[in-house]
């Protein structure tokens, strides 16, 4: 299949690249349109209590989506400012779509106490159409920006998901700003030429092109958060750069072989071409555990990067060869470099920890424990405008309103809603968990009962609230939504299919290794050494941002927990990430064994031929992440510093160290099966073919 394809590719290779281009117009034409699209909802989890009881909230009472205005750095009690603003209140109400905006002067809890902010808040009318309510909101922003004062910011409602959405767009021109020129220098560093160092970033601009258009394409079927940008760009972008950059190398070590550039080009579509093909599929299959949840944003996220995945997997598979089959005599002469020189240091850091494998396991396993401590005590939460950066419209707004205004002030309330037949003494109960609750009649006979958690809307206060109330009802018509309660119920849904999300990656994964080795041992090996390096590289990411450790010199802060986005998806990613490079080595260990039949031979061939394009790739994808890293958000700081972490940790501890003293400790056991799964094996299992190599023996 794969030979067909590369013979496809090379034949008519300008119409390959024609089709490719028209791709790339599409993706950054049409496919940028999502960024108009995103959502900043990312807790709702549908068939969960708070959905319900916020769907029924919307029939009963449909009121409109709110904003806040803030005015601060003045007196703003002073007669001429209070004018202004008593003007600027009238002109909001009588914008067409505005429902109420209270005076801010005669409401309690609007005017701060010293006197030196106020709040402006403006509720629009329920039902608006999506114009209509631009239109209501763009000039309800401007009216307020008009007030002179040293500090006027709006935000809230629909307005955060758009300064979100802007922001990201930012983030994503600037990291791409800053990746692409350091990966080019890095892949002229590595190939020696300008014509091999562009190539891999053509590929790269294919997968950005799918990142944009997957994403798209999903916009008109679920909500989109606005993480998933960042998240889909930096791995479409990563994983391309990976790909292109084995098959370069291969197509390399090929030329060395054959003065032919189609043959080449065939032998390595048939060689490497196998290893990326096993590789993008099972990274999509790691990337199939957030299907498994009912959150709308883990499942959209798993589908758009498992398609960006895909996109980049056929681009090396069809653009790249169709770009060799055109340039490649000009980009690796025939017979350029003898084979033996290069990967010596990798061959000689596994014949040492070969040699030394119980002195290797008995130091690095405990060190990546230690590591991954911190994960036992990590907590989630949906965050506040804490997580911005300092220079956002929303952050600036939070900041002011805790510098003048009391706790809580501006935090979402837990919502109870108490249905028609519930008993008033199960009401009154409720109402007792906090003085200042409020309850509102709704049409029906039913009701709200509004309460404001004492600290953050998805603190420890707020979240045990939602528990209190829930035990408090028993078997009454009472449900609960809010910040809080979605991110109960958040929690809850991840522990209850958290076990069935395991069951399906690993299981995947465990067929696709077996698939592609014959082995039963080294796929549950494989998993093993992953997890540690995982679990490591998330007890860092929860040091840092949950407990605050050096989290200063990122831009960010202590935040007392992490996003609820960010360890499904470091997990998810970062498993795929790592089988990526497995299959790299593996792929080169299992070659050189079936030339010498000698496993501690092929586990130091395997390196020292695999060891420098995956230290490369790891570098490569690193600078990547570290470039989105730049923009301050902190959801994305944390997934950045999680996936980052996770590469350099599994392309250097584990694969260097780990997986040579693991393998010498198995030996010829490593690729054992069970007879009837060998003869499976040997019947539907993949097989590389292989290009006739003279042997070069390594001493262990």
């Amino acid at each position: 299949m794969l030979l067909a394809l590369a013979r496809a590719a090379t034949r008519r290779p300008l119409t390959v690249m024609l089709l490719w281009g028209l791709f790339l117009l599409l993706g950054f034409g049409l496919g940028t349109g999502v960024f108009a699209r995103l959502s900043d909802n990312v807790a709702e989890v549908p068939g969960t209590e708070s959905e319900s009881a916020a769907r029924y909230l919307d029939r009963a009472d449909p009121a409109g989506d709110s904003i806040t205005g803030v005015v601060a750095g003045t007196a703003v009690r002073d007669p001429e400012l209070r004018a202004e603003v008593e003007r600027t209140v009238a002109d909001l109400r009588d914008i067409a779509g505005v429902a109420a905006v209270p005076d801010p002067y005669a409401t309690r809890g609007l005017t701060a106490e010293d006197g030196r902010a106020l709040l402006v808040s403006v509720t629009l009318a329920g039902g608006l159409e999506d114009a209509a309510e631009e239109r209501t909101l763009d000039a309800a922003v401007e009216r307020i920006k008009e007030i002179d004062a040293p500090h006027v910011h709006v935000s809230g409602g629909p307005l955060l998901g758009e300064q979100l959405g802007e922001r990201a767009q930012q983030d994503v021109k600037n990291a791409e700003l800053i990746s692409l020129p350091v990966v080019l220098a890095l892949l002229l560093v590595v190939f020696g030429g300008l014509r091999s160092a562009l190539l891999p970033l053509l590929v790269a601009v294919s997968g950005i092109a799918g990142a944009f258009l997957a994403l798209f394409a999903f916009s008109e079927v679920t909500d989109i958060s606005v993480y998933a940008i960042q998240v889909t760009t930096m791995l479409g972008l990563g994983l391309a750069v990976d790909y292109a950059l084995l098959m370069l190398v291969r197509f390399r070590e090929e030329r060395r072989h054959t003065e032919d550039v189609v043959e080449a080009v065939h032998r390595t579509v048939a060689a490497a071409g196998r290893t990326v093909l096993f590789s993008g599929l099972t990274v999509a299959v790691s990337l199939t555990g957030p299907l498994v949840f009912p959150s709308v944003f883990l499942r959209s996220m798993g589908l758009a990067v498992a398609a960006v995945v895909v996109v980049d997997m056929l681009a090396a598979l069809t653009l790249l060869p169709a770009l060799l089959a055109r340039f490649g005599g000009r980009i690796a002469p025939a017979k350029a470099r003898p084979e033996g020189a290069e990967g010596r240091l990798f061959g000689r850091i596994a014949a040492f920890a070969a040699r030394r494998r119980i002195a290797v396991l008995a130091v690095v396993v405990p060190a990546l424990l230690v590591l991954a401590l911190p994960v036992s005590g990590m907590r989630i939460a949906v965050g506040d405008a804490r997580q911005l950066p300092t220079d956002t419209e929303a952050r600036q707004l939070y900041d002011i309103v805790g510098d003048h205004f009391p706790p809580g002030t501006g935090v979402s309330p837990i919502s109870v809603v108490v249905e028609p037949g519930t008993d008033a003494a199960t009401a009154d109960r409720i109402r007792a968990l906090s003085p200042g609750a409020v309850t509102r009649e709704l049409p029906g006979g039913a009701a709200v009962i509004e309460v404001r958690p004492p600290g953050e809307a998805d603190g420890a206060a707020a979240t045990e609230l939602v528990e209190r109330v829930r035990e408090l009802r028993g078997d009454e018509p009472v449900e609960v939504t809010g910040v809080a309660a979605r991110l109960v119920d958040f929690r809850a849904m991840l522990a209850d299919r958290a076990p069935w999300a395991v069951v399906t990656v690993l299981g995947g994964i465990l067929l696709l290794l077996f698939a592609f080795t014959g082995s039963v041992l080294l796929p549950l090996r494989t998993i093993v050494t992953t997890l540690l390096s995982l679990g490591a590289a998330l007890g860092v990411v929860v040091w840092v941002f949950q407990d605050g450790h050096l989290a200063g010199l990122l831009g960010a802060e202590g935040l007392g927990a992490l996003s609820l986005t960010a360890p499904p998806l470091i997990v998810a990613i970062a498993f795929g990430l790592a089988m990526d490079y497995e299959l790299f080595i593996l792929a080169r260990m299992r070659e050189a064994r079936q030339h010498t039949g000698d496993e501690r031979e092929a586990v130091v061939t395997g390196l020292r031929r695999s060891g420098r394009v995956g230290t490369c790739a790891a570098l490569l994808l690193a600078v990547v992440f570290g470039a989105f890293m730049t923009g301050g958000f902190s959801p994305i700081l944390q997934i950045g510093l999680g996936l980052t972490l996770a590469v350099l940790i599994d392309a250097t501890i584990v694969r260097m160290l780990l997986v040579p003293a693991t393998m010498a400790l198995l030996g010829r056991r490593a690729w054992w099966a069970p007879a009837p799964l060998r003869r499976a094996h040997e019947r539907i299992g993949l097989h590389e073919e292989e290009t006739p190599r003279p042997r070069v023996p390594e001493k262990v």
